[in-house]
């Protein structure tokens, strides 16, 4: 029963990256920035849509003639209020161009977004990895305090009967303090690795074993991996909306030299006290209406438009020499991840090879050592191969997953989808659907 228990509470590697995907904040604070930008797009629509004020005076005005006898001063009040509608009909484009600029940078965002989880996900698949690790190699270490410390009780007795020397005992010893440094310093890597697991995976680690290197979506090839990651990888997708983004903000730019059409309809009414100087007219209350439209067209503006045009055009061509930086970046990466792979799984076959021969060769010198023909220092060296052979087959096995992994994330197919996990798939454009047409409202879609 608490073997099945123990069992049943088994973390996996694809539920650590599950877990990580939910609940890791630097993850959610990436979304959250990424509602933020929806709202560029609902501001750059602002510049399309009617522009409504209201006013509302009032005033207390006395008056003193001097040229009249005293007691001719008087006083009235007077108070208005209006409402102006002002609408853009007309400016060069730029509003247009604004909003295309500003969805451009929405979908950059969003790509951003699919670099960061597979970021994550890829740090949880190491992080499960390095505990992994860890926890084997404080077992090995273990075990080899254990197999020093008999060495320690058998050098002990043979020096008893006569069998042995001082120097051997001494030898064990120096061996076994040793072998408990180890062990103590394999036990402070494996608490560093938990905490680094719980930091991106927000639970602490439990029932971990040793994963297996990825398969799933993995590229066949290194040619192979290269194509898609630059054809799919986010960082790539991200630099081409950017691009998208400079050419608008150029055509914004240029739209600055373009004339403006704007109307503007006001209405208003008008009280005072004031006594009316027409005849027959015992009140001057009146009400007011106009609609105004202005043509504008820029002639000379300093050259500031000018500058602002040429600025464009530069970071545009900044922007563009960027998605190739892109490109080679991911190429890179790719093909590092994929010779680390590759020189990982070879390092396994070697490394299982070193390590049964390593256990046949201490295995030997025992016997040797129990008929007088080895030392005790022979047997130690001896464990200490067996030793570094065990931890070098850990070690690379762990490299072999966070390559296989890596090489998932170079190419960009390291997802919620192509790997199976258990989790709801976030999905940002839920979020700029809601906001990206709202004329009004201060609450956030969740409520806030």
């Amino acid at each position: 029963m608490i073997l099945a228990a123990g069992h049943a509470s088994a973390e996996t590697l694809t539920g650590a990256m599950a877990k990580a995907y939910e609940n890791n904040p630097d993850l959610n604070a990436v979304r959250a920035a990424l509602r933020a930008t929806d709202e560029n797009v609902t501001i750059a629509k602002a510049g399309m849509r009617p522009q409504v004020e209201a006013t509302a005076t009032a005033s207390a005005i006395s008056v003193t003639d001097i040229t009249r006898p005293a007691g001719s001063d008087f006083s009235y009040n007077t108070q208005s209020v209006g409402v102006s509608i002002t609408q853009q009909i007309f400016d060069g484009f730029q509003t247009l161009n604004n909003v295309r600029a500003a969805e451009a940078g929405v979908f950059a965002n969003r790509e951003g977004l699919r670099a960061n989880e597979i970021a994550i996900l890829l740090g949880a698949a190491q992080a499960y990895a390095d505990v992994a690790r860890d926890q084997q190699i404080v077992v090995i270490r273990k075990q080899n305090l254990a197999f020093l410390q008999e060495q320690l009780n058998a050098a002990n007795a043979r020096l008893q009967v006569g069998e042995g020397t001082r120097t051997d005992v001494s030898q064990a010893e120096a061996q076994l303090a040793g072998s408990q440094a180890l062990l103590a310093a394999a036990i402070a890597q494996l608490k560093q690795s938990e905490a680094t697991y719980v930091q991106i995976v927000g639970e602490a680690p439990k029932g971990i074993k040793q994963p297996s290197p990825a398969t799933k979506s993995l590229p066949p090839s290194v040619d192979a991996a290269v194509q898609i990651a630059i054809r799919e990888h986010p960082s790539v997708l991200a630099q081409l909306h950017v691009v998208d983004a400079a050419g608008y903000e150029v055509k914004s730019a240029e739209g600055r030299l373009l004339p403006g059409i704007v109307i503007q309809g006001n209405v208003g009414r008008n009280w005072t006290t004031e006594p009316s100087s027409l005849p027959g007219v015992t009140s001057p209350d009146n009400s007011v209406a106009s609609i105004t439209a202005q043509l504008k067209v820029p002639i000379y503006q300093g050259g500031a438009e000018y500058g602002s045009v040429r600025k464009a055009k530069e970071t545009l061509g900044e922007q563009r020499i960027l998605v190739d930086s892109a490109r080679a970046s991911v190429q890179q990466q790719v093909t590092s991840a994929y010779a680390q792979m590759e020189a990982a799984t070879a390092a396994i076959a070697a490394a299982r090879k070193q390590l049964s021969a390593a256990n046949l060769a201490l295995q030997g010198v025992i016997e040797e050592r129990n008929v007088g023909q080895k030392t005790t220092l022979d047997v130690l060296n001896a464990q200490q191969s067996v030793l570094e052979a065990k931890e070098s087959l850990v070690s690379y096995q762990r490299n072999s997953v966070v390559a296989s992994y890596g090489v998932l994330a170079a190419s960009g197919r390291l997802t919620v989808k192509s790997q199976g996990l258990q989790v709801a798939e976030y999905r940002s454009e839920e979020h700029y659907e809601a906001v990206k047409d709202a004329w009004f409202g201060l609450r956030t879609v969740d409520g806030r």
